[in-house]
């Protein structure tokens, strides 16, 4: 164990002895999945839930979830015009996706 788990071990242990850690919310449901965290930096993350609990999202987060959408409703289609351009406007939103993405780690850089 490194000097920092231990250090990490004792703050715990001393929060769970003085009840701070006690009546949190969530507190004995299993942790959310968001397989989505793994991509995005910690401080980004933390980021991220604070604004999804305060009703706000980045764009990214929503262009992310208009992409998904568009996917979905792409693989239903079978007219192949409609394919084509139910495509140029999945194209269009992973662009402006991307986009955001960079504008953020651009922004988190400093």
């Amino acid at each position: 164990m490194t000097w920092l788990n231990r250090i990490a071990e004792r703050m715990m242990t001393k929060a769970r002895s003085e009840g701070q850690l006690s009546g949190l919310k969530g507190e004995g449901q299993p942790l959310p999945d968001r397989p989505g965290d793994a991509f995005v930096s910690a401080g980004g993350a933390v980021g991220f839930r604070i604004m999804a609990e305060a009703g706000a999202l980045p764009e990214e987060i929503t262009l992310k979830k208009q992409v998904l959408a568009q996917q979905a409703h792409l693989a239903t289609l079978v007219d192949e015009a409609e394919r084509k351009a139910a495509m140029r406007v999945l194209a269009d939103l992973q662009m402006r996706q991307a986009m955001a993405e960079e504008a953020r780690r651009a922004f988190m850089k400093g």
